[in-house]
């Protein structure tokens, strides 16, 4: 059930998530599934629901950064200076938790993933849950991210606030600093560039240990096969960076914050068309290119 995120609605969906229920919700990345950060059954309807791991952690969303102190044990100066220049916004940290928080919620680890979303509606529902939220992408899992009411095809949720198509339209960044060293877990919405700049110093590869969602080859996927090519035949079906040759291609900018905010909505469109196969023109192999890359390349992957 798709509704207008009123005031009426929001209290509603708020209540919802009090009794344990799962709503979807609109955030400024892509739409999230949303549970109670202290109801671990609704966590486990969460993965039930979505068909995803219980090792996978999810990412607790906080309506400001006062809220952090619910949820994790300690800070330090690199904590505050990210959180002060990227929230709210697409970075995601992961620290060290307090004993309070489930660990459905965090894979069993004693680490917690953890942002501040820019969109109003997910802080009005989060104040009206009372509670920390826990939001993965709502998709099922290895899916396709919704960027749009409409994309959300989970079962069995109370209602989707539907808060308009998203404003980055990509996932958020993770960073580590659980440990003594920063770490780039997942590029995302904010760039590698301006976190390192912030911080500092460059930010190091991810470890063995799976501290963050999306870290699997295959993630972020249409049904439809997708394979990356220099350019598009006009027989082809796909995205492209240059003039469309037919009505099945889609023309995507060369910049790569836009092509991020357009790129799930038109493979949503494209996996529309039952085609057999989604061919994506690469874009260029530069780091402002970094989280697109990431995603493509993960949707090419062949599901296992």
């Amino acid at each position: 059930m798709i509704v207008a995120p009123t005031p009426e609605n929001v209290a509603a969906a708020g209540a919802a998530l009090r009794r344990g229920e799962l709503i979807g919700m609109p955030t400024e990345t892509v739409y999230g599934l949303a549970a109670r950060l202290w109801s671990p059954e609704a966590i486990r309807a969460t993965f039930a629901a979505k068909g995803r791991p219980a090792d996978n952690p999810l990412i607790v969303h906080v309506a400001h950064l006062e809220q952090l102190d619910e949820v994790v044990a300690k800070w330090t100066d690199d904590v505050r200076r990210l959180a002060e220049r990227f929230w709210p916004g697409p970075l995601t940290m992961v620290l060290p938790k307090r004993p309070e928080v489930p660990l459905e919620a965090t894979g069993g680890l004693d680490t917690v993933a953890v942002r501040v979303p820019a969109h109003p509606v997910a802080l009005r529902l989060i104040d009206a849950a009372g509670s920390p939220l826990t939001a993965p992408s709502a998709n099922l899992f290895m899916g396709l991210s919704p960027t749009r009411a409409e994309h959300v095809v989970v079962p069995g949720l109370a209602m989707v606030l539907d808060g308009g198509p998203c404003a980055v339209g990509i996932e958020s960044t993770i960073v580590d600093l659980s440990g003594t060293i920063p770490r780039l877990l997942r590029p995302g919405g904010t760039p590698r560039a301006q976190i390192e700049a912030a911080l500092g110093r460059s930010l190091e590869g991810k470890e063995a240990v799976r501290r963050a969602p999306g870290d699997y080859p295959r993630h972020y996927a249409p049904r439809t096969p997708v394979r990356l090519a220099p350019s598009l035949d006009p027989s082809e079906a796909g995205l492209t960076l240059d003039p469309p040759t037919s009505e099945r291609q889609i023309r995507l900018p060369r910049v790569p914050t836009a092509y991020g905010i357009s790129m799930y909505a038109a493979l949503h469109r494209l996996d529309a068309l039952d085609v057999d196969e989604i061919v994506v023109q690469a874009p260029p192999q530069d780091e402002d290119w970094e989280a697109v890359w990431d995603r493509l390349q993960r949707a090419t992957t062949e599901a296992p």
